[in-house]
């Protein structure tokens, strides 16, 4: 029998995972990517017990590793400077892994790289299905010509992220899938570290509808990210994110540590700004399509399952692909059945808690914040706010790859 052959669109964790279990379960994975080269690191993520555990599995976790300090404290401040110990992230429950994106993309290119063909600056511009394969038009873009080829695959996997062009070319224009949560965010490594802070600290600043959190690591620049409601998205981006970032955090005087963090935005070699969405779709497959990650669900950072869930995703993948044989589409239909359950679980709890944890949406929200900190500044009191979190985020240590 020929080997199946599978292409890959999109170099990220849920790609490079789904090349691994692909190549492990006997297929040839071909994986292309838009950029000419791999992806810096990126930015803070955190990897809750459902990506340790799919991580552990593939044999990638120690790889992966861990940057959070463990005498690390998060700071809560008002822009005046006043500061009281608060709850970072990784004190939230099942402790999630505080690491950069790019240390579970290493963990997996590491072992996918050697035994995998990967084409940079490459695309899909056709995506022509039928019911023994798909033909897949491929453009590849070099300094010194653009080439397009037409190659036979028996299965397309969209791991292409949120402005997913397979999803575009196969199931439609974005604007009928992408859920609009009226956010923006504005992220970037920072330079310096927060003055009067020890480099290994964090400081979240939260107010109604807006709200800036650094997230420190052991042996990295800390991380810091930029978090504002708005009514009007396509005015944030007819202006440099900088000016929009300090009209969002106006008219109030900055103070010390936000004046900080703006001006080390705006001095930024590299940042992300931009809207906030969920993709919400009625099938992530077709008989022989299947999108991936962010390019299927993106529960967006609120949720902290993104990682997680393409690492899950892509094992899954894997594992009902090989039990189904030559049925891709009977495999597919299993996948998708599997995880949309816990997805939904997922998707709902980025845009109420997980939202509600980041940007406090109202007076009442904030207020509710403080007296959480409050609260969590006592032995006793931080016990009892643990206890009643870890009922909300029980979800995020299920094992949804473990059939």
């Amino acid at each position: 029998m020929n080997t199946p052959r599978a292409l890959i669109v999109g170099m990220g964790i849920g790609g490079l995972a789904t090349a691994m279990r692909l190549r492990e379960i006997g297929w040839e994975p071909v994986l292309v990517e838009r950029a000419s080269k791999r992806r810096p690191a990126g930015y803070f993520i955190g990897l809750f017990e459902t990506g340790r555990a799919t991580a552990q599995r593939m044999g990638v976790l120690d790889a992966i590793g861990n940057r959070a300090g463990a005498d690390s404290i998060t700071y809560d401040i008002e822009r005046s400077g006043r500061r009281r110990p608060g709850m970072g992230y990784g004190d939230l429950p099942g402790e999630p892994r505080l690491i950069l994106r790019g240390d579970i993309e290493a963990a997996l290119h590491d072992v996918v790289a050697p035994r995998t063909e990967i084409r940079y600056g490459t695309t899909p511009i056709a995506v022509d299905e039928h019911p023994d394969g798909v033909d897949v038009t491929l453009r590849t873009t070099t300094k010194d010509e653009i080439t397009e080829t037409t190659e036979r695959f028996d299965l397309v996997v969209g791991a292409d992220g949120l402005r997913s062009t397979v999803r575009r070319l196969v199931f439609g224009p974005d604007q009928e899938f992408m859920r609009p949560l009226g956010h923006i965010i504005g992220a970037t490594i920072l330079k310096e570290p927060v003055p009067g802070y020890r480099h290994h600290d964090g400081v979240v600043l939260a107010e109604p509808g807006r709200s800036v959190w650094t997230f420190p690591f052991t042996d990295h620049q800390p991380g810091v990210l930029f978090n504002y409601r708005t009514d009007d998205e396509d005015a944030q981006f007819r202006r440099p994110p900088i000016e929009s970032l300090r009209q969002a955090f106006g008219p109030e005087p900055t103070g010390p540590v936000l004046e900080h963090l703006l001006q080390q935005f705006e001095q930024a070699d590299d940042y992300l700004f931009d809207s906030v969405h969920q993709v919400e779709m009625p099938a992530w497959h077709t008989g022989r399509v299947v999108l991936l990650g962010d390019s299927a669900w993106c529960l967006t950072l609120y949720s902290g399952m993104g990682a997680s869930t393409a690492l899950a995703g892509a094992d899954l993948l894997g594992t009902l692909l090989q039990r189904n044989g030559e049925n891709i589409a009977r495999a597919l239909r299993e996948w998708d059945q599997r995880l949309r359950p816990f997805i939904a679980v997922q998707q709902r709890s980025g845009r109420t808690q997980g939202l509600m944890m980041f940007v406090p949406q109202s007076r009442r929200d904030k207020a509710v914040r403080t007296l959480t900190q409050k609260l969590m500044s006592r032995p006793a009191g931080k016990r009892v706010m643990k206890s009643l979190a870890a009922r909300q985020f029980k979800d995020k240590s299920i094992d949804i790859a473990a059939v």
